[in-house]
């Protein structure tokens, strides 16, 4: 399994690191062994964590991953952003992109023509319109499969729009078939593109999702009634709905292996975060998988001084099981639980939850342990240059600590939060301001980046502007 999906390793000392590393009130911090739905791990080192500020000396005898030397961020050293190449993409010395799917066109062995579509090409049909969210899983040869959703709208979608109009957009939705999917471009081990085929169809509006730890794809409907659909991205298929994850407007999932929870992000203005706990006979212990099949949806809860406490400093949260789990959850707020506007992407790291909130440019941080919530980065108090960041939308973070922000908007640029705070733009799309960047994903040795411009596409003059969706692919530095 990729480095970059399974989380392995040592399970001490996540409070500890959350501690040594956000920095004040409000301010921005990450950690280290940081993995999403799946995760990213390391063999351990022998080094032992330093103690924490005001905390006294770490244990004697714990070994820790040997991440936690490397906290200082694999983009630290990365240089402004340079003038835009062909593609239309800003990106620092080093750094090359090349183009791999283009709606409306078969992808391309070696990458899609700047001045217009080649005959020929790979898969049975031609790339889906609105790519989002994206993942990668490993195959047997060394090569790698990228996944992606595909976010078209259908009657359901006038229900997240207009929310008074959900109760009846549901009911027609359930009338009119779905018109996204989820494809695949499958990668041999020298980044050769060799096919492209779909795993699933007839869905709705299909924003982001998870890779599993046992590398299937979950993906997100995301209108007011919709579902979590688990596909296997190694052969073409149709996927598996999972009602027990609920129904709502749906954008992303993290999972925790060890303690086999999943956590939620639901994109509404008047949005709550969820986590679903399996039932004993659905996930039992010693499992390598889930069934997805029973489990009690929760609802999250701040107390303490209230959710908007959370910006000066950790405040407790409890959960609160969801009413009626079956329906759709606009229609069973409860008031108990806590409202997040617009749940965007949610990473998941030993034992800490990040989540992002669109309303509110904000990422939110859950310690799983201590049970308590905080902001980690909030552009309305931010202070320059630390407030380049808007538009929050898809994370990703690495196992070197950066956590990596796609925008919606905001000026197209993925943005890197360092380790101590600082923020660097790790590259940015240009002409292209009416789409959004989204489905971040890395090849499993990491040499390679995958990204969607949700509506990006070919301006006919040799270059991109705006369109229907386009993936690229960032090719790093050795050195990075």
């Amino acid at each position: 399994m990729s480095r970059s999906i399974i989380p392995q390793g040592p399970h001490w000392s996540r409070r500890d690191v959350l501690r040594t590393l956000f920095f004040t009130a409000g301010a921005v911090g990450s950690a280290s062994w940081l993995s999403g739905c799946g995760g990213s791990g390391s063999g351990a080192s022998g080094a032992t964590l330093p103690p924490p500020p005001g905390m006294g000396e770490a244990p004697d005898g714990e070994v820790l991953p040997e991440t936690v030397e490397k906290l200082l961020g694999r983009f630290r050293n990365i240089g402004p952003l340079r003038a835009p190449d062909v593609h239309g993409v800003r990106t620092p010395e080093g750094f090359a992109t090349r183009i791999v799917a283009i709606n409306g066109e078969l992808p391309q062995p070696q990458g899609m023509a700047v001045m217009g579509p080649r005959t020929g090409g790979i898969g049975n049909r031609p790339w889906h319109i609105f790519p989002d969210g994206g993942g990668v899983v490993p195959r047997d040869n060394g090569g790698w499969i990228y996944i992606s959703n595909s976010e078209v709208p259908g009657v359901g979608s006038i229900g997240f729009t207009f929310p008074q109009l959900a109760d009846l957009t549901n009911v027609l939705e359930e009338f009119t078939p779905g018109l996204a999917q989820v494809g695949t471009l499958v990668f041999d081990p020298d980044g050769t593109l060799v096919d492209s085929y779909t795993i699933l169809t007839g869905t709705t509006f299909n924003c982001a999702g998870c890779v599993t730890p046992w590398k299937s794809w979950l993906s997100c409907e995301e209108f007011p009634n919709g579902q979590v659909w688990e596909c296997d991205p190694y052969q073409p298929g149709d996927g598996v709905p999972r009602p027990t994850l609920g129904f709502f407007s749906h954008e992303a999932i993290a999972i925790d292996p060890d303690e086999r929870l999943l956590y939620l992000t639901e994109d509404m203005p008047d949005g709550r975060f969820y986590r679903w706990i399996p039932d004993p006979s659905d996930w039992p212990e010693g499992s390598d998988r889930a069934a997805l099949q029973a489990g009690r949806l929760q609802m999250l809860a701040v107390g303490g001084n209230g959710v908007q406490a959370a910006v000066d400093g950790p405040q407790a949260i409890t959960w609160v099981d969801v009413q009626n789990p079956h329906e759709p959850q606009h229609q069973n707020r409860l008031p108990e639980s806590t409202v997040f506007d617009g749940g965007e992407g949610v990473w998941f790291f030993r034992g800490v939850v990040y989540f992002a909130t669109k309303g509110d440019d904000r990422i939110w941080a859950v310690d799983t342990l201590a049970q308590t919530i905080e902001v980690i980065y909030d552009r309305a108090t931010a202070v320059a240059p630390k407030d380049i960041l808007s538009g929050v939308d898809n994370l990703f973070v690495t196992s070197q600590g950066d956590i990596l922000v796609a925008e919606d908007g905001g000026d197209m640029q993925v943005v890197v939060i360092l380790p101590d705070g600082n923020l660097k733009p790790l590259l940015q799309i240009v002409g292209q301001d009416a789409s959004e960047i989204a489905g971040i994903a890395f090849s499993p040795d990491g040499g390679r980046m995958y990204f969607t411009s949700d509506r990006g596409g070919r301006n006919g003059l040799g270059g991109f502007t705006n369109g229907l969706g386009m993936v690229y692919e960032l090719i790093l530095p050795e050195d990075i």
